[in-house]
């Protein structure tokens, strides 16, 4: 079983660099013009399970990569609330202390009036199992949601392992991984090596065939 992480495709905030959480924009005409270049590549694969964030901007998004399959909601797979920060960029937030407090945080305390990256990685990851658990073990499933979301799944999951950020996505990009049987002691995603222990998510990398989530690179770029 293959899930594949893609990121929504670009809005006119994402164009302006702003931090877009509850904002409930939709795609640009930028935004959907590269998706149409990217499909008529062949970048993004068929999928069984099709799953989203609630927001229009990934709901939208998965419109276009699958018109003919209707795509399940997941609430908590919603990007992070910004609170203040909300639909502001760099250049109007410069000046304010408590955007100098969180930058020097290095992103880890909670945003003004809005989420921690700690509880929002958690509810993120609570909507990923949710959706696992609703799907069979012999259909592929595309979850088009945030980049903060991707993120969130990655730095608990890929092998080799990497912080929060290094982990970052554009607009229409994200990671293939596979669904295989691996120890659950893993209790990381890792390459597929069927041991006859299902039920952990792990990531596709060149040689699935082999045990590589100790040393090697266990996930994919999208598109390829």
């Amino acid at each position: 079983m293959k899930i594949y992480l893609i990121r929504h495709s670009a809005t006119k905030g994402n164009l302006e660099k702003r931090y877009i959480g509850r904002t409930d924009e939709s795609l640009c005409e930028t935004g959907r013009e590269l998706l149409r270049e990217r499909i008529e590549a062949g970048a993004y694969p068929a999928a069984g399970r099709i799953f989203t964030s609630p927001m229009r901007r990934c709901i939208e998004t998965a419109e276009l990569l699958y018109p003919k399959q209707e795509p399940t909601v997941i609430e908590e797979l919603a990007e992070c609330d910004f609170g203040k920060f909300e639909y502001k960029n760099y250049e109007e937030l410069k000046e304010e202390p408590e955007y100098q407090m969180w930058i020097d945080s290095g992103g880890t305390i909670r945003f003004p009036g809005g989420e921690s990256r700690a509880a929002f990685s958690k509810r993120s990851l609570e909507g990923f199992s949710k959706a696992l658990g609703m799907c069979r073990g012999d259909e592929d499933a595309v979850f088009v949601v945030h980049g903060g979301t991707i993120m969130s799944i990655m730095e608990k999951y890929a092998i080799p392992r990497g912080e929060y950020y290094d982990f970052q996505t554009g607009n229409g990009e994200g990671y293939e991984l596979i669904l295989a049987d691996v120890p659950p002691a893993c209790g990381r995603l890792c390459s597929g090596f069927n041991t006859g222990r299902p039920g952990l998510a792990v990531s596709s990398g060149k040689d699935d065939g082999a045990v590589d989530y100790a040393p090697g690179k266990n996930y994919k770029r999208l598109p390829a």
